[in-house]
Order: structure tokens, then C-alpha cells, then sequence
């Protein structure tokens, strides 16, 4: 599981290549504490949920579930569809994605580009999150099939093991120097597994899980919300990835909030992904209240070159009540002061 932090100069799949991302230090504080996000946009497809995609395939060869020419059914918002259509088109697998209208564009054209049929659940005239109606039809759709598999992200244990390696790439790099760690809850997955296997290797470290406003893992009002990929709308069942015992503290950032972050950090040359500004508007926040050289890890699941025609957007953002430029003035404030203490 652990490795070095260097890949093969020479890889034979595109899926080699997942892992060994790297930390960049967005901000820092006068005590010496530290704010740094783990870019997990430098994975093949530019998220981290192709680490749990290929773990997902892998397992389920190893338990014969999946055979040569065989087919991967998944519910996705994108993220998770885009690592599966790598993993699938290297293995000869078909493909299917249940999609809804909610998820960005470009990502459901890149499943696509890829050999990924999509099946949407909606008809196109509605951008609400359809979670619930894509599990139900994936679900449907793998029943009694031969050589076919509905990898059930929110409910599979290994998503989670998918993230292990994480862990490992954080001790190793951090000398085993971790504080706090910072990351968006969705499926659980990416969170919970790497700070399962964290605390094997750093015992003494606190976890905060971040989702939008609007979801009900951590208690409600419930109500939509335009992050995709994360978090759990209403009408949906809470993961069992979901680790309670996991998560020292559960916040909410809203979208307004959220989304502010992602322009205001695009303006120090880092375009970072819808819910990866919840997590990080979270971190900002924190960092000065810290004690004395903490260190803080980001966990920063996707870029946002896949929300250039929505976060990056005046138009969309404007038309869904979301442009908030007094909020990104406080962010780049905050952002100016912490980065000259580097």
C-alpha cells in the first residue's frame, strides 16, 4: 500500500499514473502554521475519485464479479463516472453511467469521449440533483444481469480502501507532521478512508468534514444546492462510508460561500472545483485561530477547468442568485494577508 513518492518514469496505463499528487501551501500564519492542499486534480481525469474507481474494479475481479467483457452500471455526478470510464476502457469493460442534468457538462462529455454510455434520469429541463432517482435506476438496471456490476459508490467498501494510499502519501511527505485535515463529505469515501489509514500511521490528528449547506449528513434544513459531488440532498440515504466516529467536527459552507473561494484562489493561479472551495473557504477561516505551527491539510478532490461555464461564469452564477463579489473581496483580503507570511 505505502510506496515512494515517485512513480515510474515509463507507465504502461493511464491508470499508473493516479497518486503521488502534490502538496502546494496556499497560506500561512505569523505563528507559523500552515494551510496545504493535497491537488488531487493531478490524477488522470483531474479528480481523486479515480482512486476509488480503479480499487472498485479491482475487487470486484478479485472476487469474480466482473469478467473479461463484462459491464460497470454506476450513479454518477461525474467525478466518480470519469475515473470508471478510464478504468473500463483500459480493461475492455462496457461502461454505463446514470446521469443526471446537475452534473457539469464537460464531464459528462468526457465519459462520453470516452466510450461511456450515459443514461440520464431527467429530461433536461430541470438542474436539481437527481441522487436518489439515478441509485434506484442503476440499481434496476444491474439486476439479474450476467457479468454485470453496479458499483454502488455511496454503499461499497471499496471506495474507501480506494483512499489508502492517501494516507500514505501524507505521512511520507509530511514526515508524519499532521494536524488537522480538512475535506468534503460525499460518499464518505475519500474523508473517512484516508483518515482510517491515517491514524494508523499519526494517531493524534483532528478531521473536519465540510458539506454544502442543504445537505443532511450533518443534521438539516435540507434543501438544494449547486456543489456537485458532494454531499448528501434530500431524499438520499447518508453513505455507510460515512464514518461518524471518523469526523472530530461537521460544518456546512454554502454555496455562495463555496463558490466565492474557488474565484477568489483562481486569481493566485489555481483553479480548484465547486465543493474543493467549501473545503478550502473552511481551512482559510480556521488557519489564524490555530495553535502555533499546525499544520492543515486540504483535501482538494477536483480542478475547476470542468466549471469554467458555471463557478467561473458571471452569467450562470448571476442567474442562480450566487455572484456574491463583496464575499470574494473578504476572501481575497484574507487570502493577500496569510500568503505573505509564506
Amino acid at each position: 500500500m505505502p510506496g515512494a513518492l515517485q512513480r515510474p518514469a515509463v507507465v504502461s496505463r493511464v491508470s499508473d499514473l493516479i497518486g503521488y499528487t502534490p502538496l502546494l501551501e496556499l497560506a500561512a500564519t505569523e505563528t507559523g502554521s500552515r494551510l496545504l492542499l493535497k491537488l488531487e486534480m493531478f490524477n488522470p481525469t483531474g479528480t481523486a475519485k479515480i482512486r476509488m474507481a480503479r480499487q472498485m474494479i479491482t475487487d470486484a475481479e478479485e472476487r469474480g464479479e466482473l469478467r473479461p467483457g463484462g459491464r460497470i452500471i454506476e450513479s454518477t455526478s461525474g467525478n466518480t463516472g470519469l475515473g470508471l470510464a478510464v478504468v473500463a476502457a483500459e480493461r475492455g469493460y462496457t461502461f454505463t453511467a446514470v446521469v443526471d442534468h446537475h452534473a457539469s457538462a464537460d464531464k459528462l462529455r468526457a465519459m462520453k469521449a470516452m466510450g461511456t454510455e450515459l443514461v440520464y434520469v431527467d429530461d433536461g429541463g430541470s438542474e436539481e440533483l437527481a441522487t436518489a432517482a439515478r441509485e434506484e435506476l442503476a440499481e434496476e438496471m444491474a439486476r439479474g444481469q450476467d457479468n454485470t456490476i453496479f458499483t454502488e459508490q455511496h454503499n461499497n467498501p471499496s471506495n474507501g480502501v480506494g483512499y489508502f494510499p492517501v494516507a500514505h502519501e501524507l505521512h511520507e511527505a509530511l514526515d508524519g507532521r499532521l494536524d488537522v485535515l480538512v475535506g468534503a463529505v460525499g460518499t464518505g469515501g475519500g474523508l473517512c478512508g484516508t483518515a482510517r489509514e491515517l491514524r494508523t500511521l499519526i494517531p493524534d490528528f483532528t478531521t473536519i468534514g465540510v458539506e454544502p449547506k442543504g445537505s443532511i449528513a450533518f443534521g438539516g434544513p435540507a434543501h438544494d444546492y449547486y456543489q456537485s459531488g458532494t454531499g448528501t440532498p434530500e431524499g438520499a440515504e447518508i453513505g455507510a462510508l460515512v464514518d461518524f466516529e471518523l469526523i472530530d467536527e461537521g460544518v456546512k459552507v454554502g454555496d455562495v460561500e463555496a463558490f466565492a473561494t474557488c474565484r477568489a484562489v483562481a486569481r493566485t493561479g489555481l483553479l480548484i472545483g465547486g465543493s474543493a472551495g467549501g473545503v478550502v473557504h473552511e481551512a482559510l477561516t480556521r488557519l489564524a485561530a490555530l495553535p502555533p505551527g499546525t499544520t492543515m491539510v486540504a483535501l482538494v478532490n477536483d480542478g475547476g477547468e470542468k466549471y469554467l461555464d458555471t463557478v467561473f461564469n458571471d452569467d450562470w452564477m448571476h442567474a442562480r442568485e450566487l455572484l456574491a463579489p463583496a464575499t470574494e473581496r473578504e476572501i481575497d483580503e484574507l487570502l493577500t494577508k496569510l500568503r505573505r507570511n509564506r
